[in-house]
C-alpha cells in the first residue's frame, strides 16, 4: 500500500480488524504499564526518556499477552500508505499492534511525555495534526495516546485536553478504574481515498513519578 488504489477486500478486512478492538488491544497496554511500573527505573533511560519507555513498555505488552493472538505489538513500525513521495520518508509510529494476517494494517499508539499535567501542548498537536487527517491510522477507526506523566494529576491532563483540542471526554467502560478517557471524532479524509471518517482516540495517562526531574532518575 503506498497510496494507489485499495482493493475492497483490503479495506474490508482492515475495518473488520480494527472495529471495537479497544478493550482487548488495551488491556495489553495497561497490564504492560503495571509489569514495567514494578521494575522501574531499570532499563529507563533519562536522556531519551519518551523512547526509553516506549521500547521498555513493548517488552511488557507483549509479556502481557498470550503470544496466541492474531495480532503482535511493534515499536516504530512505519505507516506507508499515507506517506509522500520519494524523498519523505512514511509516518513512524511509537507502537503499534499489527494484524499478522496483513501486516500493513495497524492499530497505533502514539506516546509523549508530560513532565507535567499542563504540558500538553504536543500531545495536542499530535491528535490534531497526525490522528485526525488520517496520516495516523488511515485504515483503523481507532487509536491511543498514551501520556507518561511524570508530575500532577491525570484529571488535570484531561481537563486540560478536553480544553485545547478541543474534544469532550467519556469513559472507557472497561477501565473505570484506570485513567483512561475516549474522544469521538470526524476526520479529515481526502476525497476519493477509503479511510472511515469517524475515529475515536483512547486517551492513557501513564504515571511515572519516580521519573521526574529531580527524584534520583538515572
Amino acid at each position: 500500500m503506498t497510496g494507489h488504489s485499495v482493493p475492497s477486500e483490503f479495506v474490508s478486512l482492515a475495518g473488520r480488524w480494527c472495529a471495537n478492538q479497544s478493550a482487548l488491544l488495551l488491556t495489553f497496554v495497561w497490564k504492560g504499564y503495571d509489569l514495567l511500573l514494578a521494575k522501574l527505573p531499570a532499563g529507563i533511560d533519562s536522556r531519551d526518556l519518551e523512547r526509553s519507555i516506549t521500547q521498555s513498555l513493548e517488552l511488557w505488552i507483549r509479556r502481557a499477552m498470550t503470544g496466541d493472538e492474531p495480532f503482535d505489538i511493534q515499536h516504530g513500525p512505519y505507516e506507508r500508505e499515507t506517506m509522500k513521495a520519494r524523498p519523505a520518508q512514511p509516518p513512524q509510529y511509537d507502537l503499534a499492534f499489527v494484524y499478522l494476517a496483513a501486516e500493513q494494517i495497524m492499530w497505533p499508539l502514539e506516546a509523549k511525555v508530560l513532565e507535567t499535567d499542563g504540558t500538553v501542548g504536543e500531545y495536542v498537536k499530535e491528535v490534531n495534526n497526525e490522528f485526525l487527517t488520517c496520516r495516523y491510522a488511515p485504515f483503523s477507526g481507532e487509536g491511543a495516546m498514551l501520556a507518561y506523566l511524570l508530575s500532577g494529576n491525570p484529571k488535570n491532563v484531561f481537563a486540560n485536553l478536553a480544553t485545547k483540542i478541543p474534544c469532550r471526554l467519556t469513559a472507557h467502560q472497561e477501565f473505570l478504574h484506570r485513567p483512561h478517557m475516549m474522544s469521538e471524532h470526524q476526520r479529515q479524509v481526502e476525497t476519493g481515498k477509503p479511510y472511515p471518517k469517524h475515529f475515536c482516540c483512547h486517551h492513557l495517562v501513564l504515571e511515572f513519578p519516580s521519573l521526574a526531574r529531580g527524584s534520583g532518575r538515572t
